[in-house]
């Protein structure tokens, strides 16, 4: 796809450019132009900079929006020193060029504002990318399989790690350690849930660790027991830790592997920069080596854990790091106040629908530190709160609430509710009315639709996943995958939020589609959305002249798509990924 162009293919080129809409801008002096360094032709760009539909969905009548569907308002790119200094039609971008430029045909490929996943666990990822992957796994006996195989090539002795069965699909029939134990005796295993919020090990995992029934649960968790009184392998929500606790940690260099195994392959998927929710220690140290190293190859906004208080005390007296043009910047916090719905610890104002007299777990019970998050936020840092039920949601908005009645001042640093995932009527206002910014995963709504409407109940199920009613309750949105939980293909998640199908195109009308977005907001949740969430809505999100030159290259047009074949949406690759006006991903 890459090609340098010589003289006369650039003359044929300014020859055939055809018309585009929207004006070309440039803040380009002759001297800066002589200095180009990419130039990207013949493209199908999408800018951006129309303003935004209105809440209910409208699109702007400057967006390059008609009767006939959406067009590109640009067609070329020039980009210097990392930015981006035109935009507009290939003759003026390749009048541009003094002979030193990289120019790249883009062949008709859309280009969109660089994607931004706005709550990764890249260091996860990473790791999924080494264990044994149990993503789409329908069954106990599966997994076991597949542990088993891998046992097979690894030291008797030496642990055996994987992750991605399904906590909220299995919650009805979850699996404990006989199995496991009988066909992989001889390794410690521990296999995490796909959203983190499960962990199944087997006995000699638990001899490893020496976990019996004696030992304590964490506030918020549980150990499952066996019939002989012993735990039976199953550790749920806050517990956890528990497993985390007693498998080796990763060296510091497996760590640096696992953050770089990470990154590049969100740059695989076209995305330029990434915020990881819940950073330790251990994972900001290698963080930090690696930016010192220039090896980061994607620009990465921390969320260091709340429960890593020695890390965030340190933090406390440094400061919010706000310096914007680093690769690795430090401002934000991310806090677990309740659980996960599908293993029924999310946090209810009325007992779950399938399990009467319970109603979750949140707060104090659930390991919270509400004192040393008040702290934080004073300290003038960005708080996540990872809520998922309409209590927890609640709650959570009460918590930042109170901190902002006593300190207007914090009131500023764009806090979020990490998932929003259900919200009650009443609350759904108060985003706005606080400055709170829902950070939600269209992914989560499709995968857990089989199951989330049983835990809830027909009426509560309205106020769940619901993006276009909290768009026209005035709140802002970032949309993310949280992966590894959730799939991070930006074609599954623009086709969750559009059209609120499957990658089984189920069901036929759409799940409750009346809170589907359309492709503008859909795609702003992904990228200029997300970069306000960061703080960095002035420097990227947007194609525009002075702004961070962070594209995304795909081989379709989720624009034409979503009003055309939304379906098509799901057959979309990324063919290139461009950080800081440097090509990091060129699929070939």
């Amino acid at each position: 796809m890459r090609s340098l162009f010589i003289a006369a293919l650039s003359i044929a080129l300014m020859a055939c450019a055809g018309e585009t809409s929207g004006e070309p801008t440039s803040d380009a002096t002759d001297s800066e132009i002589a200095a180009a360094d990419l130039i990207l032709v013949n493209g199908r760009v999408y800018t951006m900079r129309w303003p935004e539909p209105s809440p209910d969905g409208v699109i702007s009548e400057a967006a390059p929006h008609d009767d006939q569907g959406w067009r590109p308002d640009a067609e070329a790119i020039v980009i210097d020193n990392g930015k981006i200094m035109f935009v507009g039609d290939n003759h003026a971008a390749l009048a541009m060029n003094r002979g030193d430029a990289q120019v790249v045909d883009v062949k008709g490929a859309t280009i969109v504002p660089g994607l931004i996943d706005s709550h990764t666990h890249v260091v996860e990822l990473g790791a999924k990318l080494q264990n044994v992957d149990l993503t789409d796994i329908a069954t106990e006996e599966e997994a076991v399989a597949l542990v088993a195989e891998r046992a097979k090539t690894t030291p008797i002795g030496t642990w055996i790690l994987g992750s991605g069965w399904d906590e909220g699909a299995w919650a009805s029939r979850y699996p404990d350690k006989t199995l496991l134990s009988e066909a992989v005796p001889d390794h410690p295993v521990a296999l995490d849930g796909l959203h983190g919020f499960a962990a199944w090990v087997n006995q000699a995992a638990l001899g490893a660790g020496s976990i019996t029934a004696d030992a304590e649960v964490p506030v918020g968790g549980e150990m499952r027991l066996g019939e002989d009184g012993e735990p039976n392998g199953l550790f749920l929500n806050n517990a956890t830790t528990m497993v985390d606790a007693i498998v080796p940690p990763p060296s510091a260099e497996q760590l640096a592997d696992r953050v770089l195994r990470g990154l590049n392959q969100m740059a695989k998927d076209g995305y330029v920069a990434v915020h990881e929710a819940g950073v330790d220690a251990a994972s900001m140290a290698a963080l930090e080596r690696l930016e010192a190293d220039g090896a980061l190859p994607l620009r990465f906004y921390a969320m260091l854990s709340l429960r890593d208080e020695e890390l965030i005390r340190e933090w406390i007296e440094k400061g919010p790091d706000t310096d914007n043009d680093s690769m690795l910047v430090t401002r934000s916090v991310k806090a677990y106040y309740d659980g996960a719905l599908g293993s029924r610890g999310a946090r209810l104002l009325e007992d779950y629908a399938d399990k009467p007299g319970h109603r979750g777990v949140s707060g104090d019970d659930y390991g919270f530190n509400r004192e040393l998050n008040a702290e934080v936020m004073k300290a003038g840092f960005q708080i996540g709160i990872h809520a998922i039920g309409d209590a927890g949601n609640r709650e959570a908005l009460d918590i930042l609430e109170a901190v902002m009645v006593e300190n207007m001042g914090v009131k500023a640093n764009r806090h979020r509710v990490e998932h929003a995932q259900v919200v009650h009527a009443d609350d759904m206002p108060r985003f706005a009315a606080l400055d709170v910014i829902a950070s939600m995963e269209p992914p989560h709504a499709m995968e857990d639709k089989t199951w989330a409407e049983d835990r809830l109940g027909a009426t509560r199920i309205r106020g769940a996943y619901a993006w276009r009613t909290l768009r026209r309750s005035g709140a802002r949105l970032t949309f993310n995958a949280d992966n590894p939980g959730s799939d991070h293909n930006i074609f599954y998640g623009l086709h969750s939020a559009i059209a609120r199908r499957d990658k089984n195109l189920e069901p036929a009308g759409g799940w409750y589609p009346e809170e589907r977005l359309n492709v503008d907001e859909a795609l702003r949740a992904y990228t200029h959305w997300s970069a306000f969430a960061s703080f960095r809505e002035d420097e990227t999100g947007i194609i525009d002249a002075g702004r961070w030159a962070d594209l995304t290259v795909m081989d379709s047009d989720p624009f034409v798509l979503s009003e055309t074949d939304p379906a098509k949406l799901l057959d979309g690759k990324i063919l290139m990924t461009i950080v800081d006006g440097a090509i990091i991903y060129e699929r070939r």
